[in-house]
C-alpha cells in the first residue's frame, strides 16, 4: 500500500488526473441529485450568480463583482443556446470554471513548495494533494457552484508572483483580487513588510546615527518595489471600480461593497456573533449601540497589523495563513465556503509545523476541529431542517466551542512562525534551489534533476522564472 502512495504521489499526472475525475464524478452526481432529491446539491450561491449573469444586480441577493457574473456568461438561456453543445453542459459552466480554478491553485501551491520551500516533487505532490487537490471538501464546495476556487487560485498566485519577485504581476493580482471579494486587502501588509530591500536583492545600506536615524529608516523602507507594488495595486483596483461604477452606479458600490460592511447574515454562519445576529435582524432597531458593528476591530487588529509585524519576514506563507485564519475566525459572518480560504495555505505551512512534527498534536487539532464543527452541523440542522429553536443554549454553545477550537489552532500557527520555513531553506541550499530569502534565482545549472518521464510533464517549467 505504501509503495503504490509512493508511486501515486511521484506522478503529478495521477495526481492531478484524479483531482479531475474527482471533480468530474461530483459534478455529475450533482446533476443527478439535483434531478432527483428535495436536498439540492447545487448551492443557493450558484443560482444567485447564473441569475446574475443575465444582468448584475437585477437580482437583489447578487452581493459580488459584475465581472463574477461576466465569467458566467455561458450559463444564461441566449448563451447556452447559441454555444455548441448541450444546454446542460453549459449551464455547469460556472462550476467546471471553479474546478479548473482549484487545479490551477494546486499547481501553483506545487511550484511554491518544490521552488521556495525546497521539497522534493513527490514530497510537495503529497501535500497538495491530500490537503488540496484530492480533499473531497474542497472539490466539493467547487462543484456545487461556489466561487471561492477562484479566490484560491487567485491568491495562490499572488504568493507566487511575490516570492518570483515580479513585483508589477503581485499588484495587478492584489488589486483584482480585492476588487473580486476585498479581503486579500489583508495580505499587503505582510507583502510590504517582507519586500524590504535586501530580500528583494538591493543590499542593507550601513546604518545613520544621530538625529537623521528616523528619516534614514523611512527612506531605507520606502523601496522602489514596495512603491511599484502600492502603485500597480491601488492603479488596478481603481480602474476596476471606475470602470464598473461607470456601467451600474451606486448599484455596483453597495452591492460589492457596502452591504459587506453592515450584513446581518445568521444563517450557516458559525461565528460566535450568529445569535446576536439572529436577534438583530429580528428586531430592526435604527438606534443605539450594536456590538457587532465593532466585530471587525479585534479581526482586523491581528489580521492586517500584529500578525504582518509578528511574521512576515519570517514565513511569508506561513503568514498570510495565520493572517486568513485570524480573519475567518474572527469574522461576523463565517461560513464552510470562507474555510477553503486559509486551506489554500496548508500545504505550504503543514510539512515543518508542529503539527507534523508532533502528529498527535496534529490529530488532535484536527479531530476537535472537525468535533466542534460537527457539534453546530448538528444544531443546525435541528434548527433549520426540524424547526427547532436550538439558538439558546446549543447553537450559542457550539459556536462558542468552535471560536476557542480555532483561536487554540491560530495560536499554535502564530507560534509556528519562522520554524516552517527555517529546515526547508537549509535543504533547498542544499539541492541549490533557490528559497524566500534568495535575492535572484537560480540558474538553470542549479534546477532539480526530476524530469525523467515518470513525472508526466516537464517539471522545470516550475523552476524557470521565465515560463
Amino acid at each position: 500500500m505504501a509503495n503504490l502512495l509512493s508511486r501515486f504521489f511521484s506522478s503529478p499526472s495521477l495526481v492531478f488526473t484524479a483531482a479531475y475525475f474527482l471533480r468530474a464524478v461530483l459534478l455529475v452526481y450533482g446533476l443527478w441529485q439535483d434531478a432527483n432529491s428535495p436536498l439540492k446539491y447545487t448551492d443557493i450561491d450558484y443560482l444567485v450568480f447564473t441569475d446574475a449573469a443575465r444582468s448584475p444586480y437585477d437580482r437583489e441577493t447578487y452581493r459580488y463583482t459584475p465581472l463574477l457574473a461576466y465569467l458566467l456568461w455561458p450559463t444564461t438561456p441566449a448563451a447556452s443556446a447559441s454555444l455548441p453543445g448541450p444546454r446542460e453542459l453549459w449551464a455547469s459552466w460556472g462550476k467546471i470554471l471553479f474546478a479548473a480554478a482549484d487545479l490551477a491553485a494546486g499547481y501553483l501551491l506545487v511550484a511554491v513548495l518544490r521552488r521556495h520551500r525546497g521539497l522534493s516533487g513527490p514530497r510537495a505532490l503529497r501535500y497538495v494533494g491530500a490537503i488540496w487537490l484530492l480533499n473531497p471538501m474542497v472539490a466539493t464546495i467547487s462543484t456545487r457552484g461556489s466561487s471561492e476556487g477562484l479566490l484560491g487560485v487567485l491568491v495562490a498566485a499572488l504568493l507566487w508572483a511575490v516570492l518570483e519577485r515580479r513585483v508589477v504581476l503581485a499588484g495587478v493580482l492584489l488589486g483584482f483580487g480585492v476588487h473580486f471579494k476585498i479581503y486579500p486587502f489583508i495580505y499587503a501588509p505582510a507583502i510590504v513588510w517582507w519586500m524590504d530591500a535586501e530580500r528583494m536583492g538591493r543590499g542593507v545600506g550601513g546604518k545613520s546615527h544621530g538625529s537623521h536615524g528616523l528619516l534614514e529608516k523611512l527612506h531605507r523602507f520606502v523601496t522602489p518595489e514596495r512603491v511599484t507594488l502600492a502603485l500597480v495595486s491601488l492603479a488596478t483596483f481603481a480602474a476596476l471600480n471606475l470602470a464598473m461604477y461607470a456601467l451600474y452606479g451606486h448599484d455596483f458600490l453597495q452591492h460589492t461593497f457596502l452591504h459587506h460592511v453592515t450584513r446581518i447574515d445568521h444563517r450557516h454562519n458559525f461565528s460566535p456573533y450568529n445569535v446576536l445576529l439572529y436577534l438583530a435582524s429580528a428586531a430592526q432597531q435604527s438606534g443605539g449601540f450594536k456590538i457587532e458593528s465593532v466585530a471587525f476591530v479585534p479581526q482586523l487588529l491581528l489580521s492586517v497589523v500584529l500578525i504582518p509585524l509578528v511574521g512576515a519576514k519570517k514565513d511569508l506563507a506561513a503568514t498570510m495563513l495565520a493572517q486568513t485564519f485570524a480573519f475567518v475566525t474572527f469574522n461576523k459572518v463565517c461560513t464552510s465556503q470562507y474555510f477553503l480560504w486559509y486551506m489554500v495555505f496548508l500545504p505550504l505551512y503543514l510539512p515543518n509545523s508542529s503539527l507534523t512534527r508532533h502528529p498527535r498534536l496534529g490529530l488532535a487539532a484536527l479531530g476537535l476541529w472537525i468535533a466542534a464543527q460537527a457539534a453546530w452541523l448538528q444544531q443546525g440542522y435541528e434548527l433549520e431542517f426540524l424547526g427547532r429553536s436550538t439558538f439558546v443554549p446549543g447553537l450559542w454553545w457550539a459556536s462558542l466551542a468552535f471560536f476557542l477550537v480555532n483561536c487554540w489552532i491560530l495560536g499554535l500557527i502564530i507560534n509556528d512562525l519562522g520554524t516552517t520555513s527555517s529546515t526547508t531553506s537549509t535543504s533547498a541550499e542544499a539541492k541549490g534551489v533557490a528559497v524566500a530569502p534568495a535575492p535572484a534565482p537560480p540558474s538553470s545549472s542549479s534546477r532539480p534533476s526530476e524530469t525523467s518521464p515518470d513525472w508526466g510533464f516537464d517539471w522545470t517549467d516550475l523552476d524557470d522564472p521565465t515560463r
